[in-house]
Formats: structure tokens, sequence, C-alpha cells
């Protein structure tokens, strides 16, 4: 059984461990530190006993949430995952005024895309060459609540 709970500087190990294993240009340890230490941030994991299996978080400023990091271990894919914890990332994105939901994703990335569409999330633009390690465009997607 699955369970999400807000991450905590135990996690850190594994998130990162999970990053680099799935990101080219990941996240630092020290980088996920400093997100957590921000009252704007909201941070999650999904874990089953002690293992991580995804995470995800967005800061808020003033209405929106920029959803910064959205991960699952390869072998926990399609299983509902992401789905589940991006709606309780919303939901408590929302809890402290959020209406308004946006994040890049890689352009290449359509299981990813087709999951945020599936959420409600829009393709409103494209940002050339965002991504470094391939570079790649990033399509812009945004939620309106």
């Amino acid at each position: 059984m699955f369970q999400i709970r807000m991450m905590e500087e135990g996690d850190l190990e594994q998130v990162t461990q999970i990053e680099k294993n799935i990101f080219s240009d990941p996240w630092s340890k020290q980088s996920f530190m400093d997100s957590l230490n921000q009252d704007m941030c909201i941070y999650l994991v999904v874990h089953k006993q002690e293992e991580i299996v995804a995470y995800c978080g967005l800061y808020v400023i003033q209405d929106e949430g920029q959803i910064t990091n959205v991960a699952v271990k390869e072998n926990y894919r399609n299983a509902h995952v992401a789905t589940v914890m991006l709606r309780e990332l919303i939901k408590r994105a929302k809890d402290k005024g959020a209406c308004n939901f946006t994040l890049e994703v890689r352009a290449s990335n359509n299981p990813a895309i087709h999951l945020y569409e599936k959420l409600g999330f829009k393709n409103v633009g494209t940002r050339k060459r965002f991504y470094e390690k391939p570079v790649e465009d990033a399509v812009i997607m945004w939620l309106y609540k």
C-alpha cells in the first residue's frame, strides 16, 4: 500500500538517488534541502514501507503553484502513483492559496505530457532550448482551477 506524506530531510538520500537515476541534470541534495526549508514550498514523497517510490514538489508564489519536480521510480510507473501524488500536491497547494499551476516538461516526454493533460493541464507554449544534457525544448503547461 502506498502512502503520501511531506518530504523530510531523512528522505533525501533516496530522493537524490531516484533523481540521479531519472534525470540527466539532477537536483543536488542541497537543492532539495534548500527547498524543504522554505515556507512557500511543498514537497511530497510516496512511500511503500521504507522505500520512497516517487516524489514531487512545487513553490507557491501568490496564487500560482510552480511545479518543479515530479519523479516516479521506473518499476512503479503505470500504477497511477504520479496521478494520485500530483492530485495531493495540487490539493495542498490550494490550501496555501494557489489556484493556478504551471510546469515545464521535455517536449519528447509524451507519457508525462499525457499525464498532465489527464489532470487538466493545457499546453500553452514552448521554451526553446530550456533543457540541457541533451538540449531540448520544454512544453509549458498550465492548469487553471
